[in-house]
């Protein structure tokens, strides 16, 4: 399984060829001016959230390469206004099985609104399990005590967690969460990209060393095989 970083909470998941892109937001990220959003190829789009830092070079890249957009049913519905057809609508608790794998969306704790201020439902995050690894992408959200359930269903291999503070959880925060979910391993997510969510990495690495855990912190345009 092959990881690709590319900024903010934007991760490319290979999956025995298939990719599966989460919440793309390069192309307004200066951080991301290295990436060129045409060369990115993208079997699947899944989206957390509604916020403008998850969504937006969704329609652009799904246009181009016709990836199917996986989402709550109201960022969905909001997607097919913009003139996306290739869509598949989730909600809280359900799965669906796909070619590369079973996905289940659950719950996080933050809000979710669309760019043009319309409803983005309930924000989420997705465990994806493959026949390879299973894994967690939390989205933006609070230390919540349902991720025990994730832990107690599921053996995750790895997590994508937020460490950014402020809008979500903080590196201690996130540490829990790999214990809840039952994981030594994540990567880091949501931090550095705006003022508010700037961190000390040294910090966060040195506090997950600490608790005995593996935190991953990529670079923009970084590529690891888990």
């Amino acid at each position: 399984m092959e990881v690709t970083f590319f900024g903010h909470s934007s991760f490319l998941v290979n999956i025995s060829g298939i990719n599966i892109l989460f919440d793309p937001f390069i192309s307004p990220n200066d951080q991301a001016k290295s990436i060129d959003i045409s060369t990115i190829e993208a079997d699947y789009i899944l989206v957390t959230h509604g916020h403008e830092d998850h969504v937006a070079d969704v329609v652009s890249i799904a246009k181009r390469t016709g990836a199917m957009v996986i989402s709550n049913f109201e960022v969905v519905s909001w997607f097919q206004k913009q003139g996306l057809e290739n869509v598949h609508p989730m909600n809280h608790g359900g799965s669906k099985v796909f070619d590369f794998g079973k996905v289940k969306y659950v719950n996080a704790i933050h809000s979710s609104t669309m760019p043009d201020g319309s409803a983005g439902g309930n924000p989420g995050g997705f465990v994806v399990q493959t026949d390879d690894k299973t894994f967690y992408n939390a989205g933006d959200t609070a230390l919540t005590y349902d991720m025990k359930l994730i832990g107690e269903a599921f053996t995750i291999d790895f997590a994508f967690l937020p460490i950014g503070d402020n809008f979500t959880m903080d590196i201690h925060d996130a540490i829990k969460a790999a214990d809840f979910v039952g994981t030594d391993k994540f990567i880091g997510m949501h931090y550095d990209t705006f003022p508010y969510i700037k961190i000390e990495a040294s910090e966060a690495k040195k506090a997950a060393l600490e608790a005995g855990k593996e935190l991953i912190m990529l670079n923009i345009g970084e590529k690891i095989t888990l």
